[in-house]
């Protein structure tokens, strides 16, 4: 896997490669194989890059860099499918994406596997919290997955406002 790190409003973030057409990696901070981000890598990773200085610019609402998660169960997999249908700005509690999946007990099995989600940002498990709305969990800790959403909440409130 190649990997860049980019500056954001949450830290230095690496990017990686899964395939040579595919994201397969966020890694909050920097990852040990990083190198400094230069357009001119592959494609994909130029890509992956000026969508989410878009995004943390209040500029993009949706990616559409192509993903290719390595691993994870099946169960896991359809977790991440599931949370990349959540909309931007939208918030989607474990317990209704367990109860979508047909086992509304496995609230705390989507949490593990949003934690283990490998493309966290472009695969948004910050939009996950729990019961209530209530800020729980995030991998890239509470701090990250609040400014995500504040993030998100100002964009959305704009663009519905100014509409």
């Amino acid at each position: 896997m190649r990997w860049v790190v980019i500056d954001s409003p949450i830290g230095e973030l690496s990017v990686g490669t899964g395939s040579a057409d595919a994201v397969g990696g966020v890694h909050f901070g920097r990852h040990p194989a990083a190198v400094e981000f230069a357009a001119g890598g592959p494609a994909v990773l130029d890509e992956a890059v000026v969508q989410l200085r878009a995004y943390f610019a209040g500029e993009l609402t949706a990616f559409s860099v192509p993903l290719r998660a390595p691993g994870g169960s099946g169960f896991e997999r359809a977790v991440w499918e599931r949370i990349a249908r959540v909309p931007y700005g939208e918030m989607i509690t474990y317990g209704e994406i367990a109860t979508g999946l047909g086992d509304a007990g496995a609230a705390r099995a989507v949490g593990t596997a949003c934690n283990r989600n490998p493309i966290p940002v472009l695969v948004p498990c910050h939009r996950v919290v729990g019961a209530g709305g209530k800020m729980v969990g995030f991998g890239g800790g509470l701090a990250r997955k609040r400014v995500l959403l504040e993030l998100e909440a100002r964009v959305a409130l704009q663009r519905d406002w100014s509409g």
